[in-house]
């Protein structure tokens, strides 16, 4: 059970009995509903077995983490509508000790169950007809994580109802530039346009499955000419996470079309001018918040958690009350203390290992959450993957970029490909191959598939689809083999050949588009593809569709808005770096995730220079100790690490320069830390041929006539572009 701390609510002691004027100025008590069905397919195989909500998120049911952020945020009781495998989620409320919680300082947690919803339409009607909701409340998914203080958004939903009673809605939203190769943010959902009033923030437009194939969207012209001015956004990502009024609960009885909370709710609203009911946003600008929509994001959020982005959601603050707490080492290692783990075996960075795990000899696990009681053998790699609980991989497996579920057995020499879902209790025979973006299960795929608004299980009527068993895949030498009779019966001896269970298929798409939504990191070469297509668009484009210069009268304004816009494309080449260091994207592709932000920000070459750069020193501040040398030390091993990332970015002095300066702004602004070493890192960036003798002389040349302040960095490398200068003139005098 989660470690859970009581919070005080403020006031003093018990009210006395009759006092109505206290009992009246009191607020209600805040409420919450999340959903704890997704109504969605998109973690099929697995979710036919246990519900979305109940699977492990870094060692953590992905419930625990928004019911614990729930209570953190103020909400005193919080209603959990489950459907698929409602008996599951309701043991865990009791085994966990959420439900039945009551007292100061306790979020009360109530199960409610309902067999006949199949969208979160209808389990929002089932809460208005069961009376639950009192007042405004809190609307989440049980696959939310968030550390997000609702404060400010709380304030200004009830302020706005004040003036307003039909401001019914406030939908929290944070800014995520969409990738312009793929369209999608790094969640792996699909690019959200907006329009909102930048005055009030009111939504006046939203469409979540916008035609990229066009570079435009069409708008209501009513939109237009009741609203002069509003702001239209494709780098807003929607939270889901909602501030309602009883209003909204009523709004879906009244409506049985309105299934889908964005697509039917949300979108019905906005186009209906009868009832004149408003939604509104509430921009986060500080502290965390995603939903795991799917295996992308699964991977996403993983990494955040691990890389403390969602603190005080991490491993080593909340845990399980039946297993050993982690601990966290450096470069975000986090292990139980009763981990076995061979001497020569390598727990890389941004990699998490459970309790009653034993790892064998010369093992390497590289960027991976691997569960409780899980037995690895020998020569095994397991890289960027996520191991469940009590998984055994016997000796010479490779696991890359694939999730494995409970019970998995991995036979001896097996190799699971990029992107593969491993379903509970799948065993993988030795030597066999399972292909990339594979999905296997030991149950049989449902024929019924086509809806994104199912639930979670298949009922009795859906049927079953002729998946072949996966046997009659190829081996790892290549071999293709053939199903024996005990193969095709069900009952082969699993381990001589392939696989024990069936190949779900991917549906109409099939698998060429597996990659955008799976934990693997996207191929160089898809990214290439589209690049390409971004190229050739790009070229073709009428001057008419490219943004037009600003008026030399609005100067200033304009250097405000490119100054954040810098800031927003530094912020977003971070983070991308950031998950290339965790391994959520392939080093080889980072050059081209960072090229397609520059063309999403429309900005130059250099600015990427000093964007990569900007990153690179901090990740090596993160590494560092409190000391200057153990600071300079972590420096020089990212700046030879990260070199010919670099490099690529500075083929011009200008380029070269811009690191200079960004350098400077650094040790001036943002890293102090680095300000007393930015002579000693100097001579390691030309060292390295980061920064050439061209680029460094100008620098030192341009600073002449600079004020005294602008002098400092110029003059603590003074020994060091005086030797320049000097090796300078012994060449000139060779030649």
């Amino acid at each position: 059970m989660s470690q859970k701390k009581s919070r005080s609510r403020g006031g003093g002691g018990a009210a006395a009995a009759g006092d109505d004027h206290e009992d009246l100025a009191r607020p209600p008590p805040l409420q919450a509903v999340l959903l704890a069905d997704s109504f969605t397919l998109k973690f099929r195989p697995i979710t036919l077995e246990r519900p979305k909500v109940l699977l492990p998120l870094v060692h953590m049911p992905m419930i625990e983490y928004t019911l614990t952020w729930l209570e953190s945020a103020g909400v005193d009781e919080a209603f959990v509508f489950c459907c698929a495998h409602s008996n599951q989620v309701k043991e865990y409320l009791e085994k966990s000790g959420w439900a039945g919680r009551a007292g100061a300082g306790s979020m009360a947690v109530t199960a409610v169950e309902s067999h006949d919803a199949i969208s979160a339409g209808d389990a929002l009607r089932v809460i208005f007809e069961r009376g639950l909701i009192h007042g405004d409340f809190v609307l989440i998914s049980g696959d939310t994580i968030s550390n997000m203080s609702l404060k400010d958004a709380l304030r200004e939903h009830m302020d706005r109802k004040k003036k307003d009673p039909l401001a019914v809605m406030t939908m929290i939203i944070k800014h995520s530039k969409p990738s312009v190769l793929t369209h999608q943010t790094r969640l792996g959902t699909d690019e959200i346009v907006m329009a909102i009033d930048p005055e009030t923030k009111e939504l006046l437009y939203y469409e979540d499955r916008a035609d990229n194939s066009n570079l435009y969207v069409t708008i209501d012209k009513d939109i237009l000419s009741n609203n002069p001015t509003l702001q239209l956004h494709n780098d807003m990502e929607d939270c889901y996470i909602d501030i309602c009024s009883p209003e909204v609960l009523s709004l879906f009885t009244d409506n049985f079309d309105y299934q889908h909370l964005r697509r039917h709710f949300v979108k019905g609203l906005l186009v209906d001018d009868i009832m004149g009911y408003k939604i509104y946003t509430h921009e986060l600008r500080s502290g965390y918040a995603a939903r795991i929509d799917n295996f992308r994001s699964y991977d996403t959020v993983s990494k955040d958690i691990i890389q403390r982005w969602t603190y005080p959601m991490v491993p080593d603050v909340i845990s399980n009350r039946n297993c050993s707490e982690s601990r966290l080492h450096r470069q975000a290692i986090y292990k139980a203390s009763d981990v076995t783990l061979s001497h020569s075996a390598q727990i890389g960075a941004n990699s998490v290992v459970g309790s009653a795990t034993s790892i064998g000899d010369h093992c390497r696990i590289l960027n991976s959450v691997i569960g409780e009681g899980c037995t690895i053998g020998k020569n095994v790699v397991i890289n960027g993957s996520y191991v469940w609980d009590n998984v055994v991989i016997e000796d010479g497996c490779q696991v890359s970029n694939s999730l494995v579920s409970d019970g998995v057995h991995l036979r001896a020499g097996a190799i699971v490909e990029p992107g593969c879902v491993l379903s509970f209790n799948v065993e993988v025979g030795k030597n066999a191959l399972v292909l990339a973006h594979s999905k296997v299960s030991l149950l049989p795929q449902p024929s019924n598939e086509d809806s994104d608004e199912e639930l979670e299980y298949a009922d009795t009527n859906s049927g079953v689809t002729d998946s072949p068993p996966f046997s009659s895949m190829r081996s790892n030498g290549d071999q293709a083999t053939v199903p024996s009779e005990e193969d095709e019966s069900g009952t082969s001896e699993t381990g001589t050949c392939g696989v024990v269970g069936y190949i779900w298929t991917s549906g109409d798409a099939g698998i060429l588009e597996e990659w955008r939504q799976s934990i693997a990191p996207i191929s160089k070469e898809k990214l290439e593809e589209l690049q390409h297509a971004v190229s050739e668009n790009d070229g073709s484009e009428d001057e008419s569709n490219n943004p037009t210069l600003p008026d030399k009268d609005d100067s200033s304004d304009s250097a405000v808005e490119d100054d954040d816009l810098i800031s927003k494309f530094e912020k977003e080449v971070e983070e991308t770096f950031q998950r290339a260091m965790g391994g959520g994207v392939n080093r080889d592709n980072l050059i081209l995730e960072i090229n397609g932000l520059r063309l999403a920000y429309s900005l130059q070459h250099a600015d990427c220079a000093g964007a990569v750069f900007y990153s690179v020193m901090k990740s090596a501040l993160q590494a560092a100790q409190s000391t200057n040398d153990s600071l300079l030390k972590t420096t020089a091993e990212a700046l030879g690490k990260w070199k010919d990332l670099l490099r690529n970015y500075t083929k011009t002095v200008d380029e070269e320069m811009e690191i200079l300066l960004k350098f400077e702004e650094m040790c001036q602004e943002t890293t102090k830390e680095f300000s007393p070493l930015f002579s000693k890192i100097l001579p390691f960036l030309y060292d390295t041929e980061v920064i050439s003798e061209d680029a460094i002389l100008r620098w030192a040349e341009e600073k002449e006539h600079a004020d005294e302040s602008d002098k400092v960095f110029v003059k603590q490398s003074e020994a060091f572009i005086q030797w320049l200068k000097e090796a300078e003139e012994e060449d000139d005098e060779e030649e």
